[in-house]
């Protein structure tokens, strides 16, 4: 019971990574906030394993790209538990476009999901935060955002202005007691991928291991960074791809 009496919120889940996380977070003790952008029945199927688990539990559907729809939801788990000890920011897009055919539009929106839903999260979540002197923010970014993907600059830059914000917020939050680092997977065995290929991603899959992850396994990634096993680590990204060397 690593997390046991902490509030955890997960954007992004519903499924896949986010669910993974938010029922590894309450198999530990956590009262888990799950959040998805508009599918109710998803958010509210993983609120009831969730609870199956013993643990208090609730859905909030918000689009994190939206200011007010992620303060909104922040202020219901707050009115909930009264506190929000963990943050993982994992909702995101992988839209592909080539770059001279993107759009301000396609931009703006690969940012504000990924990145400006980020900082709302957590502009929103820090303040419960500093006021317990405890807090664990993790933020999901990904193997592409290193190696570079065709057709996807304006993700992987979205993506990698996750790994500048945390390196700012754990110089800056560190005497408050808040511990910031990111997770940056490989090519994960998600329902997303299923009979599909990412362009640009078959060299993630050329690895020591030789298959994909797994989202349990980015799931025990979430949970030794929001634990105590990581009391001393901030400020970092941790690269959970088999090993691969394309960063």
């Amino acid at each position: 019971m690593k997390l046991e009496g902490r509030v955890a919120l997960i954007t992004g889940s519903g499924r896949n990574i986010g669910r993974a996380t938010a029922l590894k977070f309450a198999s530990e003790g956590a009262h888990v906030v799950v959040n998805a952008r508009s599918n109710a029945a998803e958010a509210d199927a993983v609120v009831n394993e969730a609870r199956a688990l013993g643990v208090r539990a609730m859905s909030a559907l918000a689009d994190v790209a939206d200011r007010e729809q992620v303060q909104s939801m922040v202020d219901a788990a707050l009115a909930e538990f009264g506190r929000i000890d963990i943050l993982v920011s994992n909702a995101a897009v992988r839209p592909a476009k080539a770059f001279v055919e993107l759009t301000q539009e396609d931009w703006e929106f690969a940012r504000g999901v990924v990145l400006d839903g980020a900082f709302y999260c957590s502009r929103a979540v820090v303040p419960s935060m500093v006021e317990h002197g405890f807090g664990r923010i993790i933020y999901m970014t990904g193997g592409g955002a290193f190696a570079g993907v065709p057709d996807r600059a304006h993700v992987s830059a979205a993506k990698m202005g996750l790994v500048g914000m945390a390196r700012g917020l754990a110089t800056e939050l560190g005497p408050s007691g808040i511990r910031v680092n990111v997770i940056s997977p490989g090519l994960i065995d998600t329902t997303r991928l299923t009979g599909t290929i990412v362009p640009g991603s078959d060299n993630m899959m050329n690895n020591p291991l030789h298959r994909k992850g797994t989202v349990g396994e980015i799931a025990n990634a979430c949970l030794y960074l929001a634990s105590e096993d990581s009391s001393y680590i901030t400020g970092q990204t941790l690269h959970v791809n088999g090993g691969g060397s394309y960063y």
